[in-house]
């Protein structure tokens, strides 16, 4: 059936044969995308038009008209209504009485219904007040009633809108930074709003506001395909969810996709990024083009008027030198007259190194100029264009911006053809910021700022480019980019030494950080292991730079002074054996005279003693008093100094706890288990015994762990120190009291983590046999785990935890009971028993 045979259907058929025809309509699977929007509004237009004909019999001076969405025919499935009862002023109890037959109806539907009654007069002074109303009308159009008052209104707004430009657009132009703040950015969001975030539709909206005002306009290549895809996801999210959503949550994206015909969640968000990146850059070029109009109407009128006689009537452009062929005119980077871009083909990039340099945007116009007519590089670079790639990348936060320019057109992936399989790749962990190749820019920008403390700015930049752009392949990314990262790194001209190590950078760019958190440093095994990974000083300096850089691009959770102090007490222990420097033997380090005065406490009083202190550097060789049953007790306000939570001096890297316990099973869980009732996180664990001094029998377990707390203030010791107890002599039941608080405290549920994963690291220790868990980060977690080590008869030596995100990486040393690594299948055992544990 036609759209206008649905319309008639609906129009002959009242209220319910508009329903059926609606949800016919919906159903249809051949019918989608913007035909079916079409479709929509023009059969939702004739059942309106049919109400308000049966309501009355006015043909003049009262008006139905669809506004906002509805006005511009953008009805997905699940929209509301945005309608406007116009009238020139006439009883107002007649007027209330129609709108009274029009509104029932659609909310007896269940339609979500935005109304307004006004006379012309007091839309423009509404419109006037309220600039989101302003919008609304300027998408105006008749549905019913009289045309010429509907036609006077449109041209009343519309003049107005045109009049008031120089007022309504900064207004405008904050209210979408506003919303962007509140928002966030569409294109690198996990579950965007699809209308509401920067790039969405209401930016799309915002750019025909300004076109409309005849002030600036938007650039139109791609626009309108941009708007549409959002547009047709929303339809498919309407149909999946069955709700008025705009939030494209990740248990809905399976099946958005599906109704799209797209292969998967992945591709699904790859077309929102891409959709989302046009419209905020066209929002870019367009918001600076009103603030250059804007600026040139403020200037006096009789000194525009000078300037102007100056130059026969034409308004004077200065224009000053950046680099051959790239000039300054009016706050934009663009092309000298002189430039010629078909014969110079390093003047993209030394367009766009001028541009960041300078802190300017790179001119929309100059971009397509060089897109249309740049002639391509030859392989390998010369050293100009690999200088002038060097020095964009180095210019810091104006990179983003250019780069950006660059990438609108096409010139990114034309310089650098692997880009294009990371672009808008989406990151499916929660603690990334952004998609994978804004996160290499981003990574870049950081590196800038650390080009000061290595060798070779130039590698530390090209390597933080690179060091990701293996996540647009199957396998391990960090072994696909080295092979990408040795065909770049050809392609723009390093040589072969150069190479090898953009190579080796790129190969090994996690393992500092995944060691430190993870493996013992003071363990010998580990150490060389690193060292001989990095091979050079000068490579470890880079590597060093790039770990930071990588994990300040990340987001919050990737890095802390914590992890930093760890990274840096690694870079010191590998420099030293890069350096021919003597290392310690494989042995266990003697304890230090803190801890044997903890172990004789906790010998004499035959129970845990514990003692603390804030970490704000690596630990040093000194500690306060243990805390026995009569120490004094940890600090209990966040503003002490010795408190985690501290705003005063340097952050700090958690709280030093150190237990003595006199040896006996069972230590790890317990101390795991009283550390989660009460909410601290653990971030390092270190167990070992400790003898005890000549003429003393037995030996005496010490735990040096980092904790922190999840919030607000530290337990008391005593109160710590009671529950240990308790927990060691059994009279405490952990499982059950964790338990009681996840179900007085349920999580809300969310989407089905992966499974967890227990393997066995190879050849990570001559002491011990290394254990590492990934899984799902939950309170208890390391008490389970503790569990299931000690059910399985091993002992634990140490124990990293690392958290990201939602994500928990533990690494355990272990060994049998008389300190010897575990056999290969038994260690497979121990991790087979680990897994299943987690997965009940």
């Amino acid at each position: 059936m036609t759209s206008t045979g649905v319309t008639d259907e609906a129009e002959d058929s009242g209220p319910g044969g508009y329903a059926a025809a609606r949800l016919r309509l919906l159903t249809e699977g051949a019918r989608s995308g913007p035909p079916r929007r079409r479709a929509l509004a023009e059969l939702t237009d004739g059942w309106l038009a049919g109400l308000f004909g049966a309501a009355t019999e006015e043909h003049t001076g009262i008006s139905l008209v669809a506004v906002g969405g509805y006005g511009r025919g953008e009805l997905s499935p699940r929209s509301d209504l945005d309608l406007l009862l116009l009238h020139d002023g006439r009883d107002d109890k007649a007027v209330a009485a129609l709108a009274d037959r029009l509104w029932y109806p659609v909310w007896d539907l269940g339609i979500d219904l935005d109304h307004s009654v006004r006379t012309p007069q007091q839309a423009r002074k509404t419109a006037a007040q309220d600039l989101k109303v302003h919008l609304g009308l300027l998408d105006a159009r008749h549905l019913a009633g009289d045309l010429g008052l509907t036609a006077s209104l449109r041209t009343a707004v519309l003049a107005d809108w045109r009049n008031q430009a120089p007022k309504r657009l900064p207004e405008l132009r904050d209210l979408c930074a506003e919303r962007a703040e509140r928002q966030g950015e569409l294109q690198f969001l996990l579950e965007p709003d699809l209308k509401e975030a920067r790039g969405g539709l209401r930016d799309a909206t915002a750019l025909r506001a300004v076109a409309a005002s005849w002030l600036a306009d938007a650039p139109r290549e791609g626009l309108a395909e941009a708007r549409r895809r959002l547009l047709d996801v929303r339809d498919a999210l309407h149909l999946a969810t069955g709700r008025a959503t705009d939030r494209l949550a990740l248990q809905e994206q399976d099946q958005v996709a599906a109704e799209l015909g797209l292969l998967d969640a992945d591709a699904l968000l790859r077309q929102v990024y891409e959709a989302a990146r046009v419209i905020s850059y066209a929002g870019d070029v367009t918001w600076r083009e009103v603030g250059r109009v804007l600026r040139s109407r403020s200037v006096r009128p009789r000194l525009r008027a000078m300037m102007n006689g100056r130059n026969g009537g034409k308004p004077v452009a200065e224009r000053s030198p950046l680099a051959e062929g790239v000039v300054e005119q009016d706050g934009e980077a663009v092309l000298a007259r002189t430039a010629r871009p078909e014969r110079d083909p390093v003047l993209p990039l030394r367009a766009a190194a001028a541009a960041a340099q300078a802190g300017l945007p790179l001119s929309r116009h100059a971009v397509r100029r060089l897109a249309a007519t740049a002639r391509p590089l030859p392989t390998p670079w010369p050293a100009e264009a690999r200088e002038q790639l060097v020095t964009l990348l180095g210019s810091g936060r104006p990179t983003v911006q250019v780069w950006e320019a660059l990438e609108a057109e096409g010139l990114v992936t034309r310089l650098l053809p692997d880009w294009e399989r990371v672009r808008c790749r989406p990151q499916r962990n929660a603690v990334h910021l952004w998609t994978v190749d804004r996160h290499l820019i981003e990574t870049a920008v950081r590196a800038a700022g650390f080009t000061r403390r290595v060798h070779r700015p130039d590698l530390l930049l090209i390597a933080a480019l690179l060091h990701d752009i293996g996540k647009g392949w199957p396998g391990d990314h960090s072994v696909a980019g080295e092979t990408i990262a040795r065909d770049v790194a050809a392609r723009i001209g390093f040589d072969g030494a150069d190479t090898a190590v953009l190579a080796t950078l790129v190969r090994h760019h996690l393992l500092l950080v995944e060691t430190a958190t993870r493996r013992d440093l003071d363990d010998p095994a580990t150490v060389r292991a690193v060292a001989q990974a990095v091979g050079t000083e000068h490579t470890l300096e880079l590597l060093h730079a790039l770990t930071e850089a990588d994990a300040l691009a990340t987001g919050p959770a990737a890095w802390s002074s914590w992890r930093g102090s760890l990274v840096a007490d690694l870079v010191k222990r590998v420099s030293g054996v890069l350096a021919g420097e003597p290392q310690p033997e494989a042995e266990t380090a003697a304890p230090t005279a803190e801890q044997e005065r903890l172990a004789v406490e906790a010998f004499r009083t035959g129970g845990p003693v514990l003692a603390l202190r804030a970490q704000t550097e690596p630990p040093a060789d000194s500690a306060p008093a243990p805390s026995s049953p009569s120490s004094p007790s940890f600090p209990s306000s966040p503003s002490s100094p010795s408190s985690p939570s501290s705003a005063d001096g340097p952050e700090p890297l958690g709280v030093e706890l150190l237990i003595a316990v006199p040896d006996q099973a069972g230590v790890l869980p317990a101390v795991a288990g009283v550390l989660a009732m009460h909410r601290l996180t653990v971030r390092t664990a270190e167990l070992r015994s400790v003898p005890l001094p000549d003429g003393v029998e037995g030996s005496v377990l010490l735990l040096d762990w980092r904790v922190a707390a999840q919030y607000g203030s530290l337990p008391q010791a005593a109160r710590l120190r009671a529950d240990l107890v308790r927990a060691l002599d059994g009279t405490l039941d952990i499982a059950a009291r964790l338990a009681e608080r996840d179900a007085a405290h349920p999580r809300r549920r969310g989407v089905e983590p992966p499974p967890p994963r227990v393997t066995v690291a190879p050849a990570a220790s001559r002491l011990a046999t290394v254990i590492e868990v990934r899984a799902q980060d939950a309170p208890g977690l390391l008490f389970r785990l503790g569990r299931a080590l000690e059910a399985a008869g091993v002992r634990v030596r140490s124990a990293h935890v690392s958290t990201l995100g939602a994500n928990a990486v533990d690494a355990f040393y272990v060994t049998r009971g008389e300190g010897t690594p575990l056999p290969g299948d038994e260690a497979a055992s121990v991790a087979r028993g680990l897994e299943e544990s987690l997965r009940t």
